[in-house]
């Protein structure tokens, strides 16, 4: 399993870019969630200044074109795409040719096993998973069976926090704790709690903390799961 940190883009984006010029590294996962069409081709303009030669992991939007797919295969040779569920947005235009590089990520709709036979596979955000055991055991239990039966082809990972409230849907959107933050190693812990066949070939990093604390982390999440940090 490799895990590798990734630009998120919910907060200071650009401030990863410039440390993963400084720390010059070779992969990055990119999370696009946040960034709209202009913010997308700055992304990509910058990886140009740096010594990135794969990104193997993206999270892509609603709004990505074809050819923006096309250019982080061609030139960063990208591996695996994920997305939401269509019950929370409509995928991405032209996703067809390559939706067999596609995977759905586990969110507040439990997994449609349709839709997983349709695409590549099962993306497992383990954190998100973990919520949904603590505050949502239905969901939990049917992604559990959907997880068992299909295996997962990839991974986002976050930490968790005590009483986060992350996927659970209130009428108060702004209760919601952000659980893309790591406070402590330790909140990595419950990683441990989750078979290795929950863990696919490829994981993203999914915090908004700096690169280096990603990197930090990698190593702690490698040790949990039994690998060498490498």
């Amino acid at each position: 399993m490799k895990i590798f940190p990734a630009v998120t883009t919910i907060f200071d984006w650009r401030s990863k870019l410039k440390e993963v010029k400084e720390l010059n590294l070779k992969e990055v996962a990119l999370f696009l969630t946040c960034a709209n069409y202009e913010e997308r081709q700055e992304i990509y303009d910058f990886l140009k200044e740096t010594k990135i030669e794969k990104v193997p992991f993206a999270h892509i939007r609603t709004d990505m074109q074809m050819e923006e797919m096309e250019y982080l295969i061609k030139i960063y040779h990208t591996e695996v795409f994920n997305i939401h569920t269509k019950r929370e947005y409509q995928y991405p235009a032209d996703y067809e040719k390559y939706k067999k590089m596609i995977y759905i990520e586990n969110t507040y709709e439990p997994f449609d096993e349709k839709e997983i036979k349709d695409f590549a596979g099962i993306c497992l955000d383990v954190a998100h998973l973990e919520n949904s055991r603590i505050f949502k055991p239905e969901l939990y239990n049917h992604n559990i069976k959907v997880i068992e039966k299909y295996g997962c082809g990839c991974n986002h990972i976050s930490p968790t926090k005590n009483f986060s409230l992350y996927d659970v849907k209130k009428e108060d959107e702004s209760e919601n704790w952000n659980a893309h933050v790591l406070d402590n190693l330790s909140q990595l812990d419950y990683l441990k709690s989750y078979p290795k066949k929950y863990f696919g070939k490829l994981a993203a990093i999914e915090m908004e903390n700096s690169i280096k604390d990603q990197l930090k982390a990698r190593d702690y999440m490698l040790k949990l799961l039994g690998q060498a940090a490498s």
